[in-house]
């Protein structure tokens, strides 16, 4: 990542939009320059994840209500033939490169990577498998 500030819209991984649901967080505080001000979305993949998170820890009705706020303010993207044409496109060109980010366990990281290059718009991650993606714009603090 440059080291200007970025700017423009945005996708958000589920590493860093999750983390910015859990006050003190050190990787939000961390990603919050990179974000701040900027058009965000998140794709539907990761409203699963973190909702899925959050009724395996119990969430009560104060802490669901603004999960549902945060998801409000965000722009969600949904699955629809072009994203699924991107997804198994960018499966194929993973595989092609022999990138990981092609293997079956990589199904939910590869929508979200999809969803990114779909829209033709960076993804902000702290997760490594994203590096080296084919086609894929990363703007990530991770060392």
């Amino acid at each position: 990542m440059s080291t200007s500030r970025p700017h423009g819209p945005i996708v958000i991984d589920t590493d860093v939009f999750s983390a910015g649901l859990v006050p003190g967080s050190r990787l939000a505080d961390r990603y919050t320059p990179v974000i701040a001000g900027r058009p965000a979305f998140i794709s539907f993949q990761t409203v699963a994840e973190v909702r899925f998170g959050a009724l395996r820890r119990g969430w009560g009705t104060a802490r669901m209500a603004s999960l549902d706020a945060k998801l409000q303010l965000t722009g969600i993207v949904h699955t629809g033939p072009e994203l699924v044409l991107v997804c198994a496109q960018l499966r194929a060109d993973c595989e092609a490169a022999g990138h990981a980010l092609a293997q079956r366990e990589h199904n939910a990281d590869r929508w979200i990577a999809a969803t990114a290059i779909r829209l033709g718009i960076p993804l902000v991650s702290n997760d490594r498998i994203f590096r080296g993606v084919p086609g894929l714009a990363l703007e990530s603090l991770s060392a």
